[in-house]
């Protein structure tokens, strides 16, 4: 069945890609959609029934080079099929919302319909990349996933390549990622370098052992474990565009709607988020490495916030908004709650998808035209798309009835966060950067709604007399995720963010219990032993038949061997990998204190949610002529938001222009004025001057070629007069 869903959408690529001529562009498109709901469908099947103890499926022997020795192989636990539903939910539904979005594109020629079929196949070619990172069983293979979803992005985002600006964007997304891929890679490389594997439950198991050793690099020594996941981080900050490495996402908006559904929702953004999480038993023993991971999180998800105020691009008011949200999923997984980190990227992909597609909606519905200032009134003309986008903003703001678990799914996923942000940084920036994105957050997404769908019509005239409503294939997907916007928070809240032992269930986390008087029964000693002895299978089986006087099962010793951290006669390292899909450290607390957080911290994210709405309200609704005049009254403030904190003109000074000047430079003085200048000067000037030289001995009369001979003649006799003639 996995077979199924990781090969099902490479299968379609292939057949929509080179196959289209045989069997028709209609059904490459039906192929590709066809096989990619047949993956939706056995990936909500695995989530439903994944058991809770971690599979390895091997599908062939991969890298055999000295001690490298890995297969291509599958890991299945609940983080792994959380995304499985994630990536071919969303993925399968904008495949069947492409049918009518890009039926006729006006960025093609008439006649020239094949680039339909061509789309298809990029989409499952983006999701088979996505699909094999999230099942990869080892670092190479989760590489090799990374990397074909920036190949994949790179081919969407550049699609309308006639457009010089389409083509701008997709060569600037691909080089921003790559500067965070090389961190990435270097982090593979360190682990290999220090665990001489690439395995992750060989990593996973070595982790304890790395918190106490350095790196030594040329002349400086680091603590390993921290400047490892400080690398893995950086190649997290290129792909989930967190700050400093976040430019390339709101110019990826250049690519067709159903793309930006699809890279910002459900795959590539995201890869960044559930890289961390994979490898939190490594993340767990970097605590600088976390503190670091909050502050960017948290700083990205205030500064795209702050951006999203003053947007006018309805696609790049949500990618902003994207951004922002991805800052929240950091900051969860910085402060050691990781299954909040994936309760978010959960429910966003509903709600984020469903919003990339509504505005796609009201973007054919309009002809094309994305700017908000051109929209107005829309409600009545196109009502399904605005329900669904009142949905997604519902649940993107965060409305639900405070102090319960009863909301939309942006209601309880964030509010998870937040609490969970003020236990892990005891209510300080990460908590106070959430709370207040949260708030802007709120004011922008309703500026998007009441920009669009309220308000007299802005614009031209015909265009609006002649919006109307998407057809069915398009508006189907949204009423899905629409389901999933309002119901997947409610369902899941206990599974990702309820009781402790509840979450450790779901993940397949040992639970661990403390002995009354701090004995060890006989089960723990057998648990600790067999942990010792690198048997993670016996010391589970001793513990839990492990009975002390009090029923419970086991001590901190029986804890340490279920996270493979026991220390058995002085061995520091156990050889056992971390039961579950995800490792909380045994005095990892911070769930706990999240639940019991006060209960102004529990309502603040609605307290905020509701200024944002009632100040987006006065603004756009009551009074209209209140933004411009703001805007005149904080003319740098507003230029500096508009022009996205001049992030891409400081880097065009510091980085680009540079790089231009020292390129011309190796143009015109390396290349043309050494390198063809000395080849130019020795073929025409050097060699011609000694040619003429040598052209004058050659006269023709006999005493010139005499007078020669003489010289020769003496030149010899003087060496051999000087040398003795010996050798």
């Amino acid at each position: 069945m996995l077979q199924i869903i990781l090969f099902g959408p490479l299968l379609g690529a292939i057949i929509a890609g080179f196959g289209w001529r045989l069997i028709s562009i209609r059904g490459a498109q039906w192929v590709t959609t066809g096989l990619l709901f047949l993956s939706c469908f056995l990936s909500w099947v695995t989530f439903l029934t994944t058991p809770d103890t971690v599979q390895h499926i091997e599908l062939l022997r991969w890298i055999e080079s000295g001690s490298l020795s890995t297969s291509w192989g599958i890991r299945l636990d609940r983080l792994t099929s959380t995304m499985l539903i994630v990536v071919t939910t969303v993925s399968a539904l904008v495949h069947l919302y492409s049918f009518g979005y890009m039926a006729h594109d006006d960025n093609f020629k008439e006649g020239e319909e094949s680039y339909r079929a061509r789309f298809f196949a990029y989409l499952s070619f983006f999701t088979f990349a996505m699909l094999m990172l999230v099942t990869s069983d080892n670092l190479v293979q989760m590489f090799f996933g990374w990397e074909g979803v920036g190949v994949a992005s790179y081919l969407l985002i550049g699609f309308y390549y006639r457009k010089p600006s389409a083509n701008a964007a997709a060569m600037k997304a691909f080089v921003v990622n790559r500067v965070g891929d090389f961190g990435f890679a270097l982090g593979i490389f360190g682990l290999y370098y220090m665990t001489d594997s690439i395995i992750l439950d060989d990593i996973f198991a070595d982790a304890s052992r790395l918190a106490g050793m350095n790196l030594q690099f040329l002349s400086w020594s680091f603590d390993a474990t921290e400047i490892l996941v400080l690398l893995l981080f950086i190649g997290a900050m290129g792909k989930s565009a967190q700050l400093l490495l976040h430019t390339w996402l709101p110019d990826a908006m250049e690519g067709p709607t159903p793309v930006s559904a699809l890279i910002h929702a459900a795959t590539m953004v995201t890869a960044g988020v559930f890289m961390i999480c994979r490898m939190s038993p490594l993340v767990e023993y970097a605590p600088d490495a976390k503190s670091i991971i909050v502050f960017i999180g948290a700083s990205t998800a205030f500064f795209a916030a702050t951006v999203g105020l003053v947007q006018n691009d309805i696609k790049r008011v949500i990618a902003y908004s994207t951004c922002s949200q991805l800052g929240y999923m950091f900051v969860a997984a910085g402060v050691g709650v990781y299954s909040a980190a994936m309760f978010h990227l959960f429910t966003h992909a509903f709600f984020k998808a469903m919003l990339f597609l509504g505005a796609g909606s009201v973007i054919h519905a309009m002809h094309h035209e994305q700017d908000m200032r051109n929209y107005g009134g829309l409600r009545k003309k196109i009502p399904m798309t605005f329900w669904a986008m009142m949905i997604g903003t519902l649940a993107i703001t965060g409305v639900g009835i405070p102090l319960t678990h009863i909301g939309f799914a942006g209601f309880l996923s964030k509010d998870a966060i937040i609490e969970s942000a003020w236990a892990g940084t005891m209510g300080g920036y990460g908590f106070w950067m959430l709370v207040i994105a949260a708030l802007f957050t709120s004011f922008y997404s309703w500026r998007l709604i009441f920009l669009t769908f309220y308000g007299e019509a802005r614009g031209d005239k015909h265009t609006h007399d002649h919006a109307h409503e998407s057809p069915p294939v398009m508006l189907i997907p949204l009423g899905v995720l629409a389901l999933g916007a309002v119901f997947a928070g409610m369902i899941w809240y206990g599974s990702f963010f309820g009781d402790h032992n509840r979450v450790n269930a779901f993940f397949g986390i040992p639970a661990h219990h403390e002995a009354a008087d701090g004995d060890h029964g006989e089960g723990v000693v057998a648990a600790t032993e067999a942990a010792a002895e690198g048997d993670g299978h016996g010391a589970v089986e001793a513990l839990m038949e492990d009975t002390v006087t009090d029923g419970s099962h086991g001590s901190d010793a029986g804890a340490a061997a279920f996270h493979g951290t026991a220390t058995a006669h002085g061995d520091a390292h156990t050889g056992m990998a971390p039961q579950g899909a995800i490792f909380m450290a045994p005095e990892n607390h911070v769930m706990d204190e999240a639940h019991h957080a006060p209960t102004w911290v529990k309502v603040s994210p609605f307290v905020a949610m509701l200024i944002g709405f009632v100040t987006a309200l006065w603004f756009y609704i009551l009074n209209p002529a209140m933004p411009a005049r703001v805007a005149e009254a904080n003319r740098p403030l507003y230029l500096f938001l508009l022009n996205k904190w001049y992030f891409d003109e400081i880097y065009d000074f510091i980085f680009v222009r540079p790089a231009f000047w020292i390129g011309r430079n190796l143009w015109k003085r390396g290349d043309q004025g050494t390198i063809d200048g000395g080849i130019n000067g020795l073929a025409m000037g050097i060699i011609p001057f000694f040619t003429r030289l040598a052209g004058k001995a050659q006269s023709g009369y006999i005493f010139t070629y005499a007078f020669a001979m003489v010289i020769g003649i003496a030149v010899l006799v003087t060496w051999m007069t000087m040398t003795g003639g010996a050798e």
